[in-house]
């Protein structure tokens, strides 16, 4: 009896459960991708009770993070200010006192406003590390990671966004190699710095002076003060990272406790 079937057909199933098994790997791969913070957070803009306008702020008027954010430096987590930080500005009747826009401001701070109702602002927190990661800002802060290499230059978002993912790889690629982040703790705030305004003898005294503090002998650096050009981030990091003995750990318990 004839065969009704081409000999091509043999292989239809294999082919089929090939198939099957690619279109399963790219719906794993794009679900992956929908439930990674790059997709689901990066761009994340959400309407404040307030539209407090960073560009002005920390733009214009060149206001430290730390006025606003003051345990970044001393806590695991950053605070959101609370209204007595708003309050010790607006409340002089010469900053915007009588804006509109500042009404959830003057409903929670002036006791002598007929709307007053003393309850505390309902700002919306933008950047939220997942209960099952661990973060400290003070670490990262006081070891020369600006707030910028995680949240962007918000002195210039009029209206602040996630900026970045802040994924698992976005944390490892730093740990790998901290010296692509690091600079003097006194620019850490400093959104708009670049390594090239830094003065190549300042810095090298800035780091001979880090030895010193540690009751360690400074080392010569004699030969990079010689050297012509301004400085770089590899410069930098590298001798930042050497100076403050910066080793992230990379293993799955640092952020997973």
């Amino acid at each position: 009896m004839p065969n009704f079937f081409p000999r091509w057909t043999n292989w239809l199933p294999i082919k089929i459960l090939i198939g099957l098994g690619c279109m399963g790997t790219i719906a794993v791969a794009v679900l992956f991708w929908v439930f990674t913070p790059e997709y689901s957070r990066a761009g994340y803009q959400p309407q404040q009770p307030i539209p407090f306008e960073h560009t002005i702020h920390a733009g214009q008027l060149g206001m430290d993070c730390r006025y606003c954010h003051t345990f970044v430096e001393d806590s695991a987590h950053s605070n959101v200010p609370n209204a007595q930080v708003c309050w010790n500005c607006h409340s002089t009747g010469k900053v915007l006192s009588d804006s509109p826009k500042l009404e959830p401001l003057r409903q929670a701070m002036d006791v002598n406003y007929e709307g007053y109702t003393g309850e505390p602002i309902q700002w919306v927190q933008i950047h939220q590390t997942p209960d099952y990661a661990y973060f400290n800002h003070s670490v990262h802060v006081n070891r020369g990671v600006s707030c910028v290499e995680c949240h962007g230059k918000v002195n210039e978002m009029e209206v602040v966004f996630h900026a970045k993912g802040q994924s698992m790889s976005f944390c490892l690629e730093c740990h790998r190699e901290p010296e692509k982040a690091l600079r003097p703790l006194d620019q850490v705030t400093n959104l708009d710095w670049k390594p090239e305004d830094l003065d190549r003898q300042a810095f090298y005294a800035y780091l001979t002076g880090l030895s010193k503090g540690h009751g360690a002998e400074a080392p010569d650096y004699s030969e990079e003060m010689a050297e012509d050009g301004p400085l770089t981030q590899k410069e930098i990091g590298t001798k930042l990272k050497e100076a403050w003995s910066v080793r992230p750990p990379e293993d799955c318990t640092t952020c997973h406790r």
